[in-house]
């Protein structure tokens, strides 16, 4: 028998949470149908597939996010607005490893959906606002983007894999990276002529 109530936004939060749990790539219809009480047919009335099922999660995390992310960095700026959005970041990452991974994936989004959704829209607007305030300006603003993603996410990525073996703690890496990013943001090298565009 059918849960009253069952509705897209209770399929993909029973989806993120099984995520959580078990992993990403491991959630199938299936498990979600059985954590809601249903029949696994139920839930197509609401989500077409696995596939829209993850776009709808990676959706939820990053609006999520982006609240996270905007509360840590309210306020901020410079280098409290960078350690601020780095902790956020990372700390999302622990708590939701199955949602933060469904951020990461190369998952096909449904284009009417993600139009209306505003988590990835305002984590473009919280990271080159937070940029904005090294004075970096086009393509420097893209390039120091990108950086700051592979830098938070590669972290975050080696941390869950347990890939820091060494003694040292990885908080104390971490916080030197953060300082490291800081001076670098602060004295961000000039383009140089021949650069690729």
């Amino acid at each position: 028998m059918a849960r009253a109530g069952l509705n897209a936004e209770r399929v993909t939060i029973a989806g993120a949470e099984l995520a959580d749990e078990v992993g990403l790539g491991q959630v199938t219809m299936s498990q979600v149908a059985r954590r809601l009480g249903v029949k696994d047919a139920s839930l197509y009335a609401h989500v077409r597939n696995l596939e829209d099922l993850r776009g709808r999660i990676a959706l939820l995390a990053a609006d999520e996010k982006s609240i996270r992310i905007a509360e840590a960095t309210a306020g901020r700026s410079g280098r409290d607005a960078l350690v601020a959005f780095a902790h956020a970041w990372r700390e999302y990452a622990h708590e939701h490893p199955g949602r933060y991974a469904a951020t990461q994936a190369p998952i096909r989004i449904d284009p009417d959906l993600a139009a209306t959704a505003p988590g990835p829209r305002r984590a473009v607007e919280l990271t080159y606002g937070m940029l904005r305030g090294y004075g970096l300006a086009e393509p420097d603003l893209t390039d120091a983007v990108r950086l700051l993603r592979s830098t938070f996410h590669g972290f975050v990525a080696l941390e869950a894999a347990g890939g820091f073996a060494h003694s040292r703690p990885p908080q104390h890496s971490w916080v030197r990276a953060l300082d490291a990013l800081h001076t670098l943001l602060e004295h961000w090298p000039p383009s140089r002529e021949g650069d690729p565009a």
